[in-house]
């Protein structure tokens, strides 16, 4: 007997962050804010390094695809999460629930991966520097950041693979904001337990094994450090505090809801809007306000095109 397909679900409901329109009201001022200074921020930072001589180096590459990546991350949920806010009835087609999961999954491999590259540029810059240039040449940062965002592709194409063939025909409500594996796979017309234990398990590996490598990498970094210089062990720390701050303010999250799920709805939604957006807002604020090189490019910038422009 053939099988019958049973994907009947057009679209899919979604709850929002909350059912009192106060709350909502507020909720779409404060997100539109923080959405538009991401947004700005890290456009500006990619330019600011492609336009900047200065900052024309490994980490700063690094940086400004991290940047392009976080950028990318908040348009896929944040832009529908802010017009749902005033709208009474949310809902988002089948195709546009999938494309949420491909690009979330997409985006989060890729800023994963990025961000153990990162590490692994301050591990030569401060351990080897003798021999940094050599060994991150403008040749191997490109083939790193391929690396990274194929690594991305993979881990999201294999989950989008597994959900888009399994069968929704009867319960469509989605209690957060945005589609995502756990809260999709629950709807399925199958029992799904297993299923959701497997794909979290796939993001769960990916979030854990970079978090675990990042964290012995910068130890690593640390300790090698004040074993030959104490001053150095200064600087290598507030070079390294910008990254560490990320990591642990990205992966946090991240391992709450595919390692160690918490299976708290309010707890649920405030990390989804942490990851989703707050996360994206970390670059612009972080590594500008706390990174010197940065601090000086901003305002050679402002010399450069903003007084001029202004004596114009």
């Amino acid at each position: 007997m053939a099988e019958v397909n049973h994907s009947t679900v057009s679209e899919f409901v979604l709850l929002g962050l909350c059912d009192s329109w106060e709350l909502q009201i507020f909720f779409f001022i404060s997100m539109l804010v923080l959405y538009l200074i991401t947004v700005l921020g890290n456009i500006f930072i990619v330019i600011l390094v492609i336009t900047d001589s200065h900052l024309h180096s490994p980490m700063y590459f690094l940086l400004s695809n991290l940047s392009f990546v976080d950028l990318w991350l908040s348009l896929v949920t944040t832009p529908k999460m802010i017009t749902d806010l005033l709208k009474e009835n949310k809902t988002i087609s089948f195709g546009g629930c999938m494309c949420q999961i491909l690009f979330v999954h997409f985006a989060g491999g890729c800023e994963m991966t990025l961000l153990v590259t990162m590490a692994y540029d301050r591990y030569v810059a401060i351990c080897k520097p003798l021999h940094y240039t050599t060994i991150m040449s403008q040749r191997r940062c490109i083939w790193l950041v391929t690396i990274s965002w194929t690594i991305g592709f993979i881990h999201s194409i294999s989950q989008l693979i597994v959900i888009v063939e399994l069968p929704f025909c009867g319960p469509r409500v989605v209690n957060s904001f945005f589609c995502d594996i756990p809260l999709v796979i629950e709807l399925a017309c199958i029992d799904s337990h297993s299923l959701g234990i497997l794909m979290n398990s796939d993001s769960g590996i990916l979030t854990l094994t970079c978090f675990i490598v990042l964290l012995v990498s910068y130890s690593y970094i640390l300790l090698t450090v004040c074993h030959y210089s104490k001053d150095g062990a200064s600087k290598a720390l507030s070079t390294c505090t910008a990254h560490i701050t990320v990591v642990v303010l990205f992966f946090g999250p991240c391992i709450f809801i595919y390692v160690w799920p918490l299976n708290i709805t309010s707890v649920d939604k405030f990390l989804a809007v942490f990851f989703s957006v707050i996360t994206p807002l970390l670059n612009p604020a972080i590594y500008t306000l706390r990174n010197k090189e940065m601090k000086v490019s901003l305002r050679r910038f402002k010399n450069l095109y903003v007084s001029s422009r202004w004596n114009l």
